[in-house]
């Protein structure tokens, strides 16, 4: 399996995803974000967390013009899988990849530490070796994850089986660490190629670090 991991100015988690997906078997490559086409024989195109473009005007807003997104919205119209990460998910929901927006927190502050998420939907690449109801421990590192849509699109969201993550405690019981919108913490677009989530899963891969709950998470992409 070929994983390729987009690499913008000031992208800083390219290298944790490279490792959590090599960890796993992939062959891997990190990519500039000017590139005008994704590799040949990409079987994931993942947009990888950090502050790209330092997060000014708006978290992913500058993003979404490199050339690369172009290739990506081609990528993904062509049925190819896309992951994005935190500042990855936000670039995708600023490009139009993924429905919604993410906001600054409603604390105002950042927010990083270990954050349980209840698994909501399974019928879906990136959560096919996961069990539905079923909670994970993975890292939560952002400014602006306060996912937001409107009610309309809450509706749809719900109606499609696309909210794969919410936040939760140990006990899967809701517990909201920003503000989002019915505590969602991942989605999918409609057509189930699409995937973004806040948390990190490429940083919880091994149980010496705190949790190797992203193993079981990442490792659904592997049946590609």
């Amino acid at each position: 399996m070929k994983v390729t991991i987009i690499q913008f100015p000031g992208t800083n988690c390219e290298y944790d995803t490279e490792y959590a997906f090599k960890r796993l078997g992939c062959e891997t490559q990190i990519i500039w974000h000017k590139e005008e086409s994704v590799p040949a024989g990409t079987d994931l195109l993942v947009v990888a967390g950090g502050f790209s473009y330092g997060d000014y005007l708006r978290s992913g807003a500058i993003a979404k013009f490199s050339p690369i997104m172009n290739a990506a919205k081609t990528f993904a119209s062509n049925g190819g899988k896309i992951l994005g990460i935190c500042n990855g998910f936000q670039v995708l929901t600023e490009a139009g990849l993924l429905p919604g927006a993410l906001k600054r927190n409603d604390n105002l502050h950042f927010i990083s530490k270990h954050h349980h998420l209840k698994i909501e939907n399974t019928d879906n690449t990136f959560l096919s070796k996961c069990e539905k109801d079923s909670v994970v421990n993975i890292p939560i590192a952002h400014h602006d994850g306060n996912y937001y849509i409107d009610q309309d699109g809450l509706a749809d969201l719900k109606k499609n089986n696309q909210i794969l993550l919410t936040y939760c405690d140990k006990d899967g019981s809701e517990i909201n660490p920003n503000g989002s919108v019915a505590s969602i913490a991942g989605i999918t677009n409609i057509q189930r190629n699409v995937f973004g989530l806040m948390p990190h899963p490429e940083r919880a891969m091994e149980s010496l670090l705190g949790s190797a709950d992203g193993v079981k998470m990442l490792e659904g992409f592997l049946e590609l």
